[in-house]
Formats: C-alpha cells, structure tokens, sequence
C-alpha cells in the first residue's frame, strides 16, 4: 500500500518505507540510551562519577529528549516535517562530536542533554508523519509495527556496546552512534516527503504554539491519557537507569547484562507485533485497559515477594519481564488515543506527548533510581506506585467506564 503526501517531489511513501522511517528514527533515540548502558561504570569512573550519579549519563539526554519537544512541534507545524527534522539531525551530529571529546563529567551531562535536545525532532515528525498520513486503528498498526523495528535497537544495543568496550574504549560507542545518525541524515534527505499540506501549516510565535498546546491539552481522552502514559514511562525509565546496577552488580551477570537486557527487549519487541496484530479487532482502549490492571496486578506480587527477601534472579527476571510486556501494550495504543483528536495539530500533540512522558519519564526514573539501596524493592515500589496512579487517572478519563465501551460507538461512526 502507498500512502500519498503532498510533496511533488516525493508524492508518496510505500508502508513499508514508512515503518522503516519512523522505526529507525525512534530507534535512534533508543539507541543513544540502551548502547551505553554496558559503559556506565567506565564513564562514570574515567569522568568522576560514582555510584548512582553515573545514572544521569542516561536521565540528561531523557530530560533534553524530553523539553526540546516543546519546541519541535510548532516547529514541525510550521516550518514542515523534513526542514524540522534535517537541521535537528545536524544539531545531533553535532552533540555526538561533542559526547566523544567530553574530559569531564560536567561536559558529558551537558553534550548528553544537548544531544537529547536535537533527538526530539525524531519522536516528534516520526508521530507527525504518520498522523499526517494515516489515522484511527490503521495508525495504531503502524505505530505498533514501527515500535517492533524501534525494539531492535535495545535488543541489540547492550551487546554492540559490550562488544564495542571489549575492543575500544567507552569513546567508540559515541563514534557508532555518530555513524548511524549520518545514515539517517543521509536517507531522510533523499527519501522523506513533506507530509504536511501547506493549508494545514500554522503561525510560528509563542502565542501561537501556547494556544496549540493549551488545545491539544484540552481533550479530555489526550490529556488523561497522556497523564497515565507518563507515570508508566517513569517506571520504565526507572528499570532503564537502574538496569547495569540490579542485574551486572546485584546479581552478578557482568558480560551477560547486554543478553538479559536484550531478552527483555525481545519481549517488548514480541508484544508491540501482538498488538499490531489485535488492535483492529479489539480496539485501543480494550487491550491497554486490561494490560494496565494486569501491569498493577504483577508488579504488586513482586514487590510483596522482595519485600520478603532478595528475589532468586529467574523470579526477578520473569516477573519483569512480564511487566515490561504490557508496557509495550499499553505504549503504542496510548500514544494513538492522545494523537486520535490531534487533527492538523498532530505535531504540536505529538511534541506535547512526547515532551511530557519523557519529562516525567527522566524525573520519575531518576527519583526511583536514585534510591536504589543494593535491592530491587525501590525499583519495584516505583512499579506498583506509578500502575496504580496510571490506573487511576485512566478510570477518570473514560468516566469509569473501561474496556472500549467508548471506542465500539466511535469505530462505528
């Protein structure tokens, strides 16, 4: 199937091209968290930073990622998706240079949240592009299948930077990431269309971009969901930034931390198809809903059995993993709620999605990892608190009435 775009030069988009384009841009941004993880302990002991302030390598690019989408959807709005993203992915480059030279932990946070700063633009026109071409459930399946080509990168990620660490020093892995940039760079200049209709295009100023956002946060189902979505983002990013430390040092698996990661991520990957797969049958609200109580339910008998002592690594693991999954089904149909009522505005909801869970996503990780006391209690303590609010603000939105009982009535309109 081709999806038409406006643009005279590049007047359409193969599915799959499109897939591939959105999958590649946000498994940047994965990539630029995941392939460090392995080198934490180095950077943090060449840069001066021990125990857990070596997290803030991975919560300042999230931080950066996250307020600069603020700025890259009236942008996006305004200027057109491909402007927007091409000088962004330059601005990139540039932060990545910046990364490989940093003598000191202070110039690595800072090169850290300026590359953060450029990577928005990625999540942003990526969610962009997709809704300026397609919408309703047929948008969830592409989210969802472009989120499985995301998933490769933190499967595969941990391992290029273990194998990179038993070669070269932590520096290289900047040098990779600097690489698959300029690829990028490369083929949305040849390839991406303008999807965005001149019609559609809206005033650049802050008055504007104030108005939009006061708009598209007016929505009843955007903002609720939006909300929920930020407190799941927070645990993830919280197992993110604690991860080297539970499983390399807690539980002892040092060079086997990239497979057990990547396992993890293979779930993620595994349950972002399911999801493709089911969500035009079941609909959005009736997979995330039951995910979410089934999210709350397990991470509330995890932590009741490590409240009872250290959980036996296979026990940690599964009951993890498990979690992590219905992340992933509730991630993608989320995301498409907010975006449904988006309209023109899609890059504008788009920024404020992505802004305000990885925000929160880097605020709330950072607080949970930063109480991390050698166990996996606080960890999952952040699980439970952050499902349970979620849930609860999710419950509001659809006025108690849960499972889809507002999306048949809307699938049929």
């Amino acid at each position: 199937m081709r999806h038409a775009s406006p643009d005279p030069r590049r007047p359409s988009l193969t599915t799959v091209e499109l897939i591939a384009m959105v999958g590649g841009l946000m498994a940047l941004n994965a990539l630029s968290i995941d392939i460090l993880l392995p080198a934490l302990s180095e950077i943090g002991q060449d840069l001066g930073a021990p125990g857990n302030d070596r997290q803030l390598v991975i919560t300042a690019y999230v931080f950066g990622f996250g307020i600069a989408q603020l700025a890259f959807g009236p942008l996006a709005d305004a200027l057109g998706r491909r402007r927007t993203l091409l000088f962004a992915l330059a601005g990139y480059l540039a932060a990545t240079g910046l990364c490989i030279i940093a003598f000191d932990f202070t110039w690595m946070f800072i090169a850290r949240l300026l590359q953060g700063v450029a990577a928005a633009a990625t999540r942003v026109i990526a969610v962009a592009v997709v809704r300026d071409l397609v919408s309703g459930r047929r948008m969830a399946e592409i989210m969802s299948f472009a989120m499985t080509v995301f998933m490769i990168a933190p499967i595969l990620a941990p391992g290029i930077g273990q194998l990179v660490l038993l070669a070269a020093p932590w520096e290289t892995i900047f040098m990779v990431l600097f690489a698959m940039a300029a690829v990028l760079t490369v083929w949305m200049t040849l390839r991406l269309p303008e999807t965005l209709r001149p019609e559609h295009r809206i005033g650049l100023s802050f008055a504007d971009a104030a108005r939009n956002y006061r708009l598209a946060a007016s929505n009843r189902v955007s903002l609720g969901y939006l909300s929920a979505a930020s407190l799941i983002f927070g645990a993830l990013f919280a197992f993110i930034a604690t991860s080297e430390q539970i499983m390399a040092e807690l539980y002892g698996l040092e060079e086997w931390f990239a497979v057990a990661f990547g396992a993890v991520a293979v779930g993620l990957a595994v349950a972002n198809i399911i999801n493709a797969r089911i969500v035009g049958r079941l609909g959005m609200r009736r997979i995330s809903h039951a995910a979410m109580i089934a999210f709350l339910v397990i991470n509330t008998v995890h932590l009741a059995i490590a409240l009872a002592g250290q959980p036996p690594f296979w026990v940690y693991f599964s009951l993890l993993s498990a979690a992590l999954v219905l992340f992933a089904m509730m991630g993608a149909n989320f995301s498409a709620l907010v975006m449904e009522p988006a309209g023109e505005r899609a890059g504008t909801a788009a920024a404020l999605y992505g802004a305000i869970t990885s925000m929160s996503g880097a605020v709330l990780g950072s607080l949970i990892g930063q109480v991390y006391d050698g166990s996996v209690v606080p960890l999952l303590a952040g699980f439970v608190v952050m499902g349970a609010g979620g849930f609860a603000i999710i419950v509001w939105t659809e006025r108690g009435q849960l499972f889809g009982v507002g999306e048949d009535a809307e699938a049929k309109a």
